[in-house]
């Protein structure tokens, strides 16, 4: 009897599942059913908090004083004044990004334009930083970024333009490698069945014969046969033709960003992200109290490990007096003479890798010695560039392209959303006329910045009828670029690093302290890691926490 009594339970509570299932959703202002092809297929997506990308971890944000943990100036630069701002959560790279992960983005510009010489050459490390004129460093400039024995450890000579072009390259090969191994583009398998190699290129005669790009893939403009995959999405729009990949015959539609399947663009960090990523005080908060501050990654006020089975051991990579880099033959104290595999030391609280030493590590902003005096307290930056992404075909909203499959971006034109007339005519113009370029200015006086990226500031918008600056590298400075190499090193090509290295003293070790180069130079101390931006809810780990109830919609019923 109790066994009956238990399988009819069962299968009470399967049927009420099932019915529950079968109910489909519904809008809450207009009652219309989601999902449903007979009424015009409105879609609604399934909420989801997308989870990071490969190499990356979760850093929870929050309030922090940026430049708090500076304990002094030795350089009187006074360019670190304490302000307080909050840093919304965001994905960060566990560790440095290594040679092996480099060597991983030579092997696919190599594979994929074989004949571009000049590509490769641009993405090669500047390995002659080792070079030195009284130091016998030639071994590291043959053998350092090749030689398998360096394979983990962090890559150098890497420039700051260098680094936003892998970040580029590794968000283009995340999502396309999502893409394929889900289905929803042919698989890798397939693909190189077809065309005899896993070259990351689409085939040709579809439109879409360039390699993957992740702007272009949302746009419409990669899909096609020999691209599209067995497991697209049904496309419930009436108006939607079948395409004869979808099951019997049906149309199918390539993945969205509202499916949530892609991820956000690698970039690298802004400076206060960086800053509160290796500071790590969640690790040193109970609710809401910050229990102790931090001069270093680690608590304490030392560079050694207080810990029992560690005790007296160097806590990061870096240069402990005039002459001393490694430390006593027999004794060495940091376990490294130059740089030291991504993987050495102990994490920080966040479970990042060498966020003081090894190599200082590029950074999104651009440098200004008041920079933190003058940012916006909510997800601080400086260094914003404004673009749109250049129409090839402005009726038919096609992207124009360059010849790595890119869309081409230019300055912004307007800070508001023009009307439908004024942004056609506007891209029309800028399709008939290529939009050539104005060198740029400097946005405070207007004189001309040689070898500048593309924008436009200060320019007059002849449809929206308002001067608008796409480039607010400089905002509110009054820095003239006039004076360049002669009262002054910065500009706007100036980027900041940050971190300490393998040959910097302990006070580099700061997360506070900050230095500059500019963005097409590199050294043989200089690396970077990778960010992401974090979508969704900012709380982490909302496990065991209290929470305000939050109430779902009734659904509404037609009387």
């Amino acid at each position: 009897m109790r066994v009956l009594t238990n399988t009819a339970l069962v299968v009470l509570g399967l049927g009420v599942m099932l019915s529950s299932c079968s109910k489909k959703e519904q809008s809450q202002k207009t009652g219309m059913t989601y999902n449903d092809r007979s009424n015009g297929g409105y879609l609604r997506f399934k909420q989801t908090h997308p989870t990071p990308g490969p190499g990356l971890v979760p850093i929870e944000g929050g309030t922090f004083v940026l430049g708090g943990s500076a304990d002094q100036d030795v350089m009187y630069e006074y360019n670190n004044v304490r302000r307080r701002v909050t840093v919304p959560s965001f994905y960060m790279d566990e560790t440095e990004v290594s040679n092996q992960d480099w060597l991983d983005y030579l092997h696919w510009i190599n594979i994929t334009f074989p004949t571009d010489r000049e590509l490769y050459y641009n993405a090669l490390p500047d390995t002659l930083v080792w070079r030195r004129p009284l130091s016998y460093n030639e071994p590291y400039v043959d053998n350092y970024l090749r030689h398998p024995a360096f394979q983990d450890y962090p890559v150098v000579g890497v420039t700051w333009d260098q680094a936003q072009e892998y970040c580029q390259w590794r968000t283009d090969r995340t999502n396309e490698n999502i893409l394929r191994e889900r289905g929803y583009m042919v698989t890798w398998k397939d693909k190189a069945g077809k065309n005899g190699q896993g070259a990351a290129t689409a085939t040709a005669g579809t439109g879409a014969d360039q390699p993957f790009n992740t702007d272009m893939y949302l746009n419409g403009q990669i899909r096609g046969q020999g691209i599209d995959g067995k497991n697209m999405k049904p496309d419930l729009n009436p108006n939607a033709k079948a395409t004869g990949t979808g099951k019997n015959g049906r149309a199918v539609r390539p993945i969205r960003m509202e499916d949530g399947v892609l991820k956000q663009g690698y970039r690298l960090p802004s400076e206060a992200e960086w800053e509160y990523a290796a500071l790590a005080l969640a690790g040193n908060t109970q609710f809401e109290n910050i229990n102790d501050g931090k001069v270093y990654p680690w608590n304490g006020l030392g560079v050694r490990s207080p810990k029992s089975k560690t005790r007296g051991l160097i806590l990061a990579n870096f240069k402990r007096g005039s002459g001393d880099n490694a430390g006593v033959g027999g004794g060495l104290n940091d376990k490294a003479d130059i740089t030291a595999p991504v993987r050495s030391y102990e994490p920080n609280d966040f479970g990042l890798y060498n966020m003081a030493g090894n190599v200082n590590e590029w950074v999104a902003d651009t440098y200004r010695q008041t920079s933190f005096e003058e940012v916006e307290d909510f997800n601080p930056f400086r260094g914003n560039e404004f673009t749109n992404k250049r129409m090839a075909d402005p009726e038919k909203g096609l992207y124009a392209k360059d010849k790595y499959g890119r869309p081409i971006k230019d300055p912004a034109r307007s800070n508001k959303k023009l009307s439908y007339s004024e942004m056609i005519a506007q891209q029309q113009a800028q399709a008939a006329g290529g939009n050539q370029q104005a060198p740029q200015t400097d946005n405070a006086n207007g004189a001309a910045q040689p070898g500048a990226s593309a924008a436009l500031p200060g320019t007059k918008d002849p449809l929206a009828g308002k001067a608008y600056t796409a480039d607010y590298r400089g905002y509110n400075d009054t820095v003239n670029t006039s004076l360049y190499g002669t009262t002054t090193l910065v500009h706007d090509r100036s980027k900041v690093y940050k971190g300490g290295s393998w040959n910097d003293m302990a006070y580099w070790l700061n997360p506070s302290t900050r230095r500059y180069m500019d963005q097409d130079q590199s050294s043989a101390e200089v690396g970077f890691r990778c960010a992401m931006t974090m979508v969704g809810a900012p709380e982490i780990h909302p496990e065991g926490k209290p929470h305000l109830p939050v109430k779902k919609a009734k659904p509404y019923k037609a009387r």
